[in-house]
């Protein structure tokens, strides 16, 4: 029986405080914005406009939500229908983009077909465009389709998005093939081989992806929505920041409101994405 050597790292205990420490301080350092934004929110308002500004609240309060909540009241549209209108968008936004770009991926990565390079070239040239480049394109084309003013206006943009369907790809092409060709071996159909091998094996990518396509969507104001009726959150909120200076106190309480959703996807998925990068590494 071969004798098992272990090796022990050796590191000496400054070392460690001293990286502790500096970790510490870049952790603090990049959760000054989160704590301001938080912070603000509780304001009163006549701490709101002190000058030289406080960083904490010293006399927290509720009053800025309660404004907010009087506002929302007040608009013939109930805030419900707002809040309906985002979380519809957001999850069939995000299940939809996640799904298709992960199907394409796999094609694209573990399938051979004429034409394969040349369409992966296009979806890289793609990224090249911003949003507002292909923003009159995009809506000759929902017009076209008669989808202006309703809510497949912001959906299908968003599932057909380059950028998952690039992530993904890579993240395909390092699934081993003798794992998939077992797979087939033992009768598992394509779509079998693609959910139950390549999706687990990618792990990481698509639950990146879940945090990006959420955080883009729960923020969007789309312009292709009109009725009142149909719009987002994010829409109906930035109506009330455009009541000015008056507004301030509310307007803290709408950016703090805002952030929780984005703020909640990555802290209940990043333990799984730290995870799974850690442990799902497959080697031939």
């Amino acid at each position: 029986m071969a004798e098992q050597r272990t090796h022990k790292v050796n590191r000496s205990l400054g070392g460690n405080i001293a990286s502790f420490a500096f970790l510490l301080v870049l952790a603090g350092f990049m959760a000054l914005p989160l704590a301001y934004v938080i912070s603000t929110a509780f304001k009163p308002i006549d701490e709101l406009f002190l000058y030289p500004p406080r960083f904490f609240v010293r006399n927290p309060t509720l009053d800025n939500f309660a404004s907010l909540l009087v506002l929302m009241g007040e608009s013939w549209v109930p805030f419900t229908r707002y809040v309906f209108n985002t979380l519809f968008v957001t999850t069939a936004g995000t299940v939809g983009h996640v799904v298709l770009a992960s199907m394409a991926a796999f094609a694209l990565a573990k399938h051979e077909f004429r034409g394969r390079n040349l369409m992966f070239s296009t979806i890289v040239l793609t990224l090249m465009f911003s949003g507002a480049v292909t923003q009159v394109p995009s809506y000759l084309i929902l017009s076209r389709l008669n989808l202006i003013d309703t809510p497949l206006s912001i959906i299908i943009p968003a599932i057909q998005a380059s950028l998952g369907l690039y992530l993904m790809r890579q993240f395909m092409t390092t699934v081993p093939d003798s794992l998939l060709e077992s797979a087939r071996i033992d009768g598992a159909r394509e779509f079998r081989v693609f959910w139950s091998i390549a999706m687990p094996a990618v792990k990481p990518a698509w639950l990146t992806l879940v945090i990006l396509t959420v955080q883009a969507l729960w923020n969007n104001t789309s312009p292709y929505i009109y009725k009142e009726q149909l719009k987002s959150l994010p829409q109906a909120l930035s109506q009330i920041l455009a009541g000015g200076i008056a507004r301030a106190g509310t307007g803290s309480a709408v950016a703090f409101l805002m952030l929780l959703v984005p703020l909640g996807a990555f802290i209940l998925t990043q333990t799984q994405v730290i995870e799974t990068m850690t442990t799902s590494g497959i080697k031939e």
